[in-house]
């Protein structure tokens, strides 16, 4: 029997029948690897007659060590400028003319390039995505003008998001080994200093063909796809795989802190991370939708605890995929005159009472019905497709994890949600940070 995600959605009482017919099954996603390691996935969609091509590079700032942090979201920056073929502003301006637009992001696990076009403009993705891969210019001229963009990037970014600052800061104090302590827009320093030498490698390293995984979506035939990818991909030789992250961070054993001082903030901001296991990791979903209970619209216990009562201006939380056991953030945004200890207690309390007393199965049933909606929506566009499609590919080893998801979610019981908030929501797990015009002095 074929499995769908509508099917198993449908099952929950949460689809109309009719949505069953435009339904991906895991059949219908068919993959094959080039002789120098691409693999590439394909979805034959023709509802539409378009298509998209998404390239995921298995290069991230966890690929990073000191002295080159953030070379990984610079490449993001330096694929677009210029290459044997297309040369400067080529890139945009052919893909523009054909229809297309683009984009792209970098993550601590991975960088991931986004095309989307006509489907007639097909072979034109391949060759364009086919000449960066194997001649990208990398040139002085063009690596100082982007150093200084990224330079600005990151100054204005901690400048004008909180999140970020905290985020940065607190990174490093949770953790102390493992290259997740930087953030991906790295160091002010290391931006400075990384060397043609240093791009050149790190370019050949983790751009080779046996390092990425290519998703196609839309009104594509997988046998042209596979014609194209042997014209165009396969002629790019393979590289030595790039050495295997080992460095696994200690278990954290007290409460760690920081302080953050930003003078132009007008009121306190806390943030608490937690160490949690990685994606892959059985706990997975019990935590994502732990997240939402805390935070996810006006019913979640930090909007009614804290908003509503007026002692936070927002409550959000966090957990990213991670390839590595990673952090789950909480923060808040005191309202005027709230204390920055205050707000950090109440954070704490909403924790602590989810450990101590658990959630009732109403809030689990609700939450799950947001998860898994907003899980199937994005699955009904090509482009949302290619996107989910790769990112289980990537983080949980396989695509087909994908048709996994909905009834691992659904498995998940109020038991579980309050077993996982005291396995990781705990004091000793606990790193806070706060940032603040002034440090708060204690009495």
């Amino acid at each position: 029997m074929k499995r769908t995600l509508s099917a198993l959605v449908l099952a929950m009482g949460l689809l109309n029948p009719l949505s069953q017919a435009q339904a991906t099954t895991a059949e219908d996603i068919k993959s094959f690897t080039l002789d120098n390691g691409m693999k590439i996935m394909v979805l034959e969609d023709a509802s539409i007659p378009n298509a998209n091509m998404y390239l995921f590079w298995k290069v991230g700032s966890r690929n990073e060590v000191p002295g080159i942090t953030g070379i990984s979201h610079f490449f993001e920056h330096m694929m677009f400028n210029g290459s044997k073929k297309y040369g400067p502003k080529m890139f945009d301006r052919t893909m523009e003319a054909a229809g297309g637009a683009n984009n792209a992001y970098t993550t601590e696990d991975m960088t991931v390039y986004t095309d989307w076009f006509p489907a007639n403009a097909l072979e034109t993705m391949f060759d364009l995505e086919a000449d960066r891969i194997a001649n990208l210019d990398i040139n002085q001229t063009m690596v100082d003008s982007e150093r200084g963009v990224v330079q600005s990037e990151r100054s204005t970014g901690l400048e004008n998001s909180n999140w970020n600052a905290l985020e940065g800061e607190i990174k490093g104090v949770a953790f102390l080994a493992h290259p997740y302590s930087w953030s991906v827009i790295g160091h002010e320093s290391d931006i400075a200093a990384w060397t043609l030498e240093d791009l050149v490698q790190y370019h050949k390293t983790y751009y080779a063909p046996n390092n990425a995984v290519v998703v196609i979506a839309g009104d594509v035939k997988v046998a042209q796809v596979k014609a194209l990818a042997d014209k165009y991909f396969a002629p790019i030789p393979a590289q030595t795989p790039p050495k295997a992250i080992r460095t696994v961070e200690p278990e954290q054993k007290g409460e760690r802190r920081t302080f953050v001082q930003k003078a132009s903030v007008s009121t306190p901001n806390v943030m608490l991370a937690y160490h949690i296991p990685a994606a892959t990791h059985a706990d997975f979903y019990a935590l994502d939708l732990l997240s939402s209970i805390l935070s996810q619209g006006n019913s979640s216990r930090l909007y009614q605890s804290l908003v509503d009562k007026q002692v936070a201006l927002e409550a959000q939380t966090y957990m990213p995929m991670s390839v590595d056991p990673n952090l789950f953030y909480v923060m808040g945004v005191a309202t005027p005159e709230v204390k920055a200890s205050t707000l950090e207690q109440a954070l704490i309390e909403q924790i602590d009472a989810i450990a101590k007393t658990g959630v009732t199965q109403q809030e689990l049933d609700k939450v799950k019905n947001i998860k898994l909606m907003d899980f199937y929506r994005s699955m009904e566009t090509i482009n949302g497709k290619a996107n989910t499609i790769g990112t289980y590919e990537m983080y949980f080893g396989s695509y087909d994890k994908l048709f996994n998801a909905p009834e691992a979610y659904n498995k998940v019981t109020p038991a579980d949600i309050q077993r996982v908030a005291q396995t990781y929501l705990r004091k000793s797990n606990r790193t806070v940070a706060v940032l603040a015009a002034n440090e708060e002095i204690s009495q």
